[in-house]
């Protein structure tokens, strides 16, 4: 089986993955109920700790002692994979007492990734939730703060680069209760963060009612931007994230192309979430539009988190996401557009998805 295909179907179903200890993480935002598994090089975001994986063909048997196993299908070996260990930077902790791991945590290989504000308007409304949102699960679990501090994040950042070869910085937010959608703490996170350690980062929030907030994020460090659509079609989105999709998606093409105006093109990037209703049609016309006007579509199958109200919502089709990933990456390739000219961010890591690979 080519690695693509094996990517792709690993993301889909999932692997049973038996270990004599859980190290992963449960719930919270992110690629939750994921471990980061490598494969002939290629490090992924795959699905452990979900209803669909427990039914998965793919499973794997992980020593304590060891971070190597083999991969198998219906009890058929198909490749070795290595499953990411603990990064050194999990080990320290604040003046305060604060662990490492409750303001960022490893994604991928070399990705930190953090939530600066763990609560959002509308997690807490069944009217306004979005269905497949964890975002508070973490919080109410102690796995982490309700707010990281600049300076918290700056001093874990700089840990994470000297003991763990970190390479870029993903900082995203629960929506706050303001026009600015999280953008103004976002730009104290990274103004802090780029005055202790020179590194790429990624800002990811909601489109603000100003536009200036775009400006004032690149002066402050970052160098990307992500504004998630997850859906596209109207009654998809009515349906899976009420609240948010009273904010048209008119508005957020009129923040995207506000946004590549600042960050430049292909520096400004947006997920799909295939799997939440949208058709096929509908997924690669979006993604048509993204891409004429700058945006990369950052194409992931959508995967259900325990705990949410779709966490028995199926998995998108294997031969579906793979059909997307080849007619997506078509439309990247006559383009010009890569994720590895993406300076950080989710599509620059690419590990929740197949899509970097069909790019050429």
């Amino acid at each position: 089986m080519d690695k693509q295909r094996l990517i792709t179907e690993l993301q889909s179903h999932g692997l049973r993955l038996t270990e004599t200890t859980m190290t992963g993480r449960q719930g919270g935002a992110g690629p939750s109920d994921h471990r980061a598994v490598t494969i002939g090089g290629t490090t992924v975001m795959v699905p452990i700790y979900t209803n669909t994986a427990g039914r998965s063909p793919y499973h794997a048997t992980l020593d304590s002692q060891r971070s190597e196993a083999k991969l198998q299908k219906h009890h058929q070996d198909i490749a070795p994979i290595t499953l990411q260990g603990r990064p050194k930077f999990y080990d320290l902790e604040t003046a305060e007492g604060i662990p490492y791991w409750k303001i960022a945590l490893l994604h991928s290989n070399n990705v930190l990734a953090t939530t600066v504000q763990q609560t959002c308007m509308r997690y807490r409304d069944e009217s306004t939730a979005c269905q497949f949102c964890a975002i508070e699960k973490s919080l109410e679990a102690e796995q982490t703060i309700a707010r990281k501090l600049p300076e918290q994040l700056a001093e874990v950042v700089e840990a994470a680069v000297r003991l763990d070869g970190i390479e870029q910085v993903i900082m995203t937010t629960g929506t706050p209760n303001t026009g600015d959608r999280g953008a103004a703490y976002l730009t104290k996170c990274a103004a802090a963060i780029k005055a202790k350690v020179d590194i790429p980062i990624q800002a990811q929030c909601e489109p603000p009612a100003d536009f200036v907030w775009f400006e004032r994020l690149k002066a402050a460090g970052v160098d990307s931007l992500g504004m998630h659509l997850e859906a596209v079609d109207p009654v998809v989105r009515a349906k899976i994230m009420p609240g948010k999709a009273e904010v048209p998606v008119s508005y957020y093409y009129q923040a995207y192309e506000a946004a590549v105006q600042v960050f430049g093109w292909g520096q400004v990037s947006t997920y799909l979430l295939a799997g939440l209703g949208d058709s096929f049609a509908t997924l690669v016309t979006a993604a048509e539009k993204l891409v004429s006007i700058g945006v990369y579509p950052f194409v992931v199958p959508f995967v259900p988190i325990s705990g949410t109200p779709l966490a028995t919502h199926p998995a998108p089709d294997a031969e579906f996401m793979f059909a997307l990933y080849q007619k997506v990456g078509q439309i990247l390739k006559e383009a010009g557009m890569s994720s590895q000219a993406i300076k950080a961010g989710c599509a620059k890591c690419g590990a929740c998805s197949a899509l970097s690979t069909f790019e050429n």
